[in-house]
């Protein structure tokens, strides 16, 4: 084969230090997924959903086929942090923000997309009825994904 071709369907998850609250302004959060948009672009990998609460994100994105998922995170994390800092000099508690040091990456199946996809359009009314700990603890079985508590929330 002469073409290399690639469909890298993920599902990445993350939260903010803590779980703190950071991200409690919609239009802040709306900001920021552009933002993270902008750098995925960057990277040639597209966005198919991306959305989140005031504590934690959601990216539904397809990785291309050059790119590592750590880079991409490191990448992702990095630069909001430092952006998410510019845009907000007059609020002491945004200078203290930083993501949460690890993160969850699932594979999605292309029969799975759109059931992805509304999940996290959908995360505010999500989110009146469970928790990101619970949250992510039923994504990590779901997935058969082995874990150490200890290490989960730091």
């Amino acid at each position: 084969m002469s073409q290399s071709l690639s469909q890298l369907i993920i599902h990445l998850i993350f939260s903010t230090k803590h779980r703190h609250p950071f991200l409690k302004q919609e239009e802040l959060r709306q900001q920021l997924y552009c933002y993270i948009k902008s750098i995925c672009h960057r990277q040639k990998c597209e966005i198919i959903s991306i959305g989140g609460t005031k504590d934690h994100i959601h990216i539904l994105l397809n990785l291309h086929k050059n790119s590592t998922a750590s880079l991409l995170v490191e990448e992702i994390k990095k630069s909001s942090s430092k952006w998410i800092k510019t845009r907000v000099s007059n609020d002491d508690e945004i200078k203290n923000f930083y993501w949460q040091k690890g993160y969850a990456i699932l594979s999605v199946s292309q029969s799975n997309i759109s059931k992805v996809k509304t999940y996290i359009e959908n995360q505010k009314q999500h989110h009146k009825k469970q928790n990101f700990k619970e949250e992510l603890r039923c994504f990590l079985i779901k997935h058969h994904l082995q874990y150490n508590e200890c290490y989960l929330w730091d």
